[in-house]
């Protein structure tokens, strides 16, 4: 009787999550921090009971797909990103390059007046002296929303909401057949499906990180049936969504080898041509560059390492040194990867999915800009392993929502120094438990 006493308790904390989620959705901003976090713990807690019970996987997969469309109608609570996607589509959808033009020129007299591009639209963009860095995929989306819901705000958040939720339903799928397929325990699909970040800031708050993870699960599947083109295609798409899996391509060469590689690379570098293609012209590239050299050299938020390499920076220099540190860490980055992918021969897929998370967490740790919604990326690879520090990183990312509580945005570093003590010491902790697995299954071999 002790297990159906376990599922009834396991059902009752799903129930008690879609009241938590309910309020999350739609009665909790972003300046409540307090209610935010008694929330967020009350849905964690449940998340890490259900996870470790034994019960009907379908069942836990039916909860996640709930949870996910009880967004539906929710305005993004703790993002405001989604009104530059709208900007973007509305432009698109009047013909308008939106890798052109920054949205401060369609504030002056002598611009062209675009249908729904409003003061009141351009009042809440959060990057309006940034020219869009959005690659082809995402646009796409945005187009397709200004589409279906040329004026009104709330049916495009539902069409892009729509558009996250069927890829998160794909990736769900797909994990469950990876794990599967890679002889680990297919409950494991749950840590995925059920994060409580996961569900919030993908579909809930419409972050494209979504998109990313649908390809390149799937890029990884096709792998596993040796079709190399496919997989190729569907990573050149998770690249068309935003740019940061290509930090994985040395990863794909250490697997394929250089022959069925340059094979690999043809496939990704012709579908990221075509996707690119009807947005291309002169000036575009610049622009973006533009936009991203600012993000590298002036954005900092939740940052671990940068952070304590700027203390330094400012008892040396005496100002704030993110313009070196930035551009510095990013090529410390690369070097790393690079290195890593060179020293190793990658013999499954499994093992790519490894490397391809490790790469990932050098990036998060060494980032000056880490939002809590870069981790999902990294919950999705690493629920194919047996790591959970990601599990851990994820409960702890939201206190960095306290910098909301005032107009100003100020982060309380004691928070993030928290988040990153139990981080750090959690993945410690796992490498010395991985250590000792091998060591003993050197042994026993």
């Amino acid at each position: 009787m002790a297990p159906q006493k376990n599922n009834t308790l396991g059902y009752a904390a799903l129930a008690l999550s879609a009241v938590a989620y309910i309020i999350l959705a739609y009665a909790t901003p972003r300046t409540a921090f307090t209610q935010l976090l008694v929330l967020y713990t009350v849905v964690f807690i449940a998340y890490l009971y259900t996870c470790n019970l034994r019960f009907n996987l379908w069942h836990g997969v039916a909860a996640a797909i709930l949870f996910r469309l009880l967004f539906l109608f929710a305005r993004p609570a703790l993002s405001d990103d989604y009104f530059r996607f709208i900007w973007d589509g509305r432009l698109l959808a009047a013909g308008i390059n939106p890798y052109l033009y920054l949205p401060t020129f369609f504030m002056q007299p002598e611009a062209p007046q675009v249908s729904g591009i409003t003061q009141k639209l351009f009042s809440q963009l959060n990057s309006a002296n940034y020219y869009s860095v959005y690659p082809p995929v995402s646009q796409a989306v945005y187009w397709l929303a200004a589409k279906l819901s040329p004026q009104s705000i709330m049916g495009s958040i539902i069409v892009m909401r729509l558009v996250l939720l069927s890829a998160e339903i794909g990736s769900i799928l797909l994990l469950w057949r990876l794990l599967r397929k890679m002889g680990l325990s297919e409950k494991h699909v749950l840590f995925y499906a059920l994060n409580p970040l996961v569900i919030i800031e993908l579909v809930g708050n419409l972050h494209f990180e979504a998109l990313i993870i649908f390809f390149l699960l799937l890029a990884l599947y096709q792998l596993f049936y040796q079709r190399v083109v496919w997989s190729g295609i569907a990573f050149g798409l998770a690249v068309g969504t935003k740019l940061l899996p290509l930090m994985f391509l040395p990863f794909l060469l250490s697997k394929l080898g250089a022959r069925r590689f340059t094979l690999y690379g043809a496939a990704v570098f012709v579908t990221l041509f075509i996707l690119s293609a009807p947005l291309s012209s002169q000036g575009v590239l610049q622009n973006i560059l533009q936009s991203l050299d600012l993000y590298i050299q002036k954005f900092e938020f939740n940052a671990s390492i940068y952070y304590i390499l700027r203390w330094i920076g400012f008892r040396l220099a005496g100002y704030n040194t993110i313009s070196v540190l930035g551009p510095l860490l990013s090529l410390i980055t690369l070097v790393v990867i690079l290195s890593m992918a060179s020293a190793i021969k990658l013999s499954s897929v499994r093992r790519v999915a490894g490397y391809m998370a490790t790469a990932l967490t050098i990036y998060l740790l060494l980032a000056t800009t880490v939002h809590p919604w870069y981790l999902t990326t990294l919950l999705a690879l690493t629920a194919m392993s047996h790591f959970r520090f990601a599990i851990t990183w994820s409960g702890l990312v939201i206190l960095t929502y306290a910098a909301y509580r005032s107009p100003d945005y100020q982060e309380d570093l004691l928070l993030v120094t928290l988040e990153y003590a139990m981080v750090l010491l959690w993945l410690l902790v796992e490498l010395h438990l991985y250590r000792q697995r091998r060591h003993h299954a050197n042994l026993n071999g």
